[in-house]
């Protein structure tokens, strides 16, 4: 995947180089088509009125070596003779036909019809085939008169041409540079609409970007953003729908054996029947406030929790202590197998853990079954695990039995207390300890609770 900077270093090289080859062919094109041509006829002016001037002099080669010093080179070639002035030339070799040709009264237009390389090195080509030629009598005799600009002449030809040439270099580059902005910028701007759809509450629309570069992984991300906050607000309904649910249903409760209460006819059996009701749903009530209390604690408090050593199976022992006339009153068995364990945690974070796993497996057991607790001490983790002979769950179950407010065997939750929270709170506080929450069940025969913690 290449990089959105090696991406920008590359296009800008690409683009740099095309605009280069491009205002390189149209300064070429310009060349052959208009600057040849013109640099020709203007030549063969020049050369025409040195020749004029030659042949009406008293020195003709006096002249021409004076005309050739004030910036060209001369080749004049007689029929007996020839001669140089001016700079020599690196290239000397002219077709004789072509000389005889314009000693005869033709003319020779080698700057129009010069072919040696690419524009640049055809230009400043200093051979006497890159000249133009006038025939010119000198003394009574025919002569053909070579004329050529010395290179300081041509470089103010040709600024124009590198100027023009620079010109369109710049433009071709700044047009591509604006056209790959915008490739660049239009993923952003999709990523913006995107998120001004997002702040109306709708978490469904996806920004259509497909690209291996970081624009492509902040889609990607941005995606995963957008799942994630479509989860959490739907999680935050349900919370609220479920908690409003768990509230208004002690609170009707109570509210309606309250009235009952004002009846003067009411036995004290039946009194004492409301009055138990409304107590339990109080209980209720209090219960569902400390553990979305706890929830939020927890939340709140993220990765970072007071950790002291304390016996672990200690606390494990005073758990089941206080739960035993409850277990006892259940017709249940309850065995446990404890390690000596020293752990550095929460204590009272997995307190609330042994107290839900506790309560959960008495509250789901059959009648004349048992429990079993266990606590194993391993190198470098702990185990505790809760096992019950209850009514079992079935796959489904389990995948949402660490979800809020999710109680499974909705038909007995109906009159079993509960709140939906504790099995919720046993995962949050294992996982901010570290540790993972597990449970297997077969529907009928029971449940098994296992709490994994790293022993740091």
């Amino acid at each position: 995947m290449r990089s959105l900077y090696t991406k920008f270093l590359l296009y800008t090289l690409i683009i740099m180089s095309a605009s280069f080859l491009i205002g390189f062919l149209l300064a070429n094109a310009y060349y052959q088509n208009n600057l040849k041509p013109e640099t020709d006829r203007k030549n063969m002016q020049i050369a025409k009125q040195i020749a004029s001037y030659a042949e009406s002099a008293d020195n003709p080669e006096a002249y021409l070596s004076t005309t050739a010093a004030t910036g060209y080179q001369l080749f004049l070639k007689g029929p007996e003779k020839s001669s140089f002035f001016g700079n020599p030339f690196d290239g000397k070799d002219l077709p004789e036909e072509d000389v005889q040709r314009v000693i005869d009264g033709k003319t020779y237009h080698g700057m129009r019809d010069f072919s040696g390389g690419i524009f640049v090195t055809g230009f400043f080509a200093n051979e006497l085939r890159n000249s133009v030629g006038v025939p010119v009598t000198i003394e009574g005799e025919p002569h053909a008169l070579f004329l050529r600009p010395d290179i300081k002449l041509l470089f103010n030809e040709v600024h124009i041409l590198f100027g023009q040439m620079t010109a369109v270099i710049i433009i071709l580059s700044l047009l591509a540079m604006l056209l790959f902005s915008g490739i660049l910028v239009h993923p952003i701007r999709k990523l913006s609409r995107t998120t001004d759809v997002i702040k109306k509450g709708d978490f469904t629309v996806h920004p259509d970007i497909h690209r291996k570069d970081e624009i492509g992984t902040l889609a990607r991300n941005f995606s995963s953003m957008i799942d994630r906050l479509g989860e959490v607000d739907r999680l935050r309904r349900n919370f609220v729908s479920n908690v409003s649910h768990d509230i208004q249903t002690p609170l009707l409760n109570i509210r309606g054996y309250s009235h009952l209460l004002e009846n003067p006819k009411l036995s004290e059996e039946e009194k004492t029947e409301y009055i138990n009701i409304i107590q339990d749903e109080t209980e209720r009530l209090s219960t569902l406030s400390r553990q979305l209390l706890l929830l939020s604690s927890i939340e709140d408090s993220g990765k970072l929790i007071e950790r002291q050593s304390f016996d672990i199976k200690r606390q494990l022992e005073e758990t089941l202590r206080r739960y035993h006339w409850r277990i006892s009153s259940e017709g249940l068995a309850l065995t446990y197998s404890f390690d000596e364990v020293t752990y550095s945690g929460n204590a009272e974070l997995l307190q609330a853990v042994w107290d839900n796993l506790i309560t959960n497996a008495i509250k789901y057991s059959k009648p004349d079954s048992s429990i079993h607790v266990s606590l194993q001490n391993m190198d470098k983790e702990i185990t505790v695990s809760v096992r019950d002979e209850g009514i079992g769950m079935s796959e489904a179950e389990i995948s949402r039995a660490f979800d809020r407010f999710y109680r499974a065997d909705e038909a007995r939750s109906r009159t079993t207390d509960g709140t939906g929270l504790g099995l919720s709170i046993v995962k949050e506080v294992t996982e901010i300890h570290g540790g993972t929450a597990s449970v297997s069940s077969i529907p009928g025969e029971g449940t098994v609770f296992t709490i994994t913690l790293p022993q740091l």
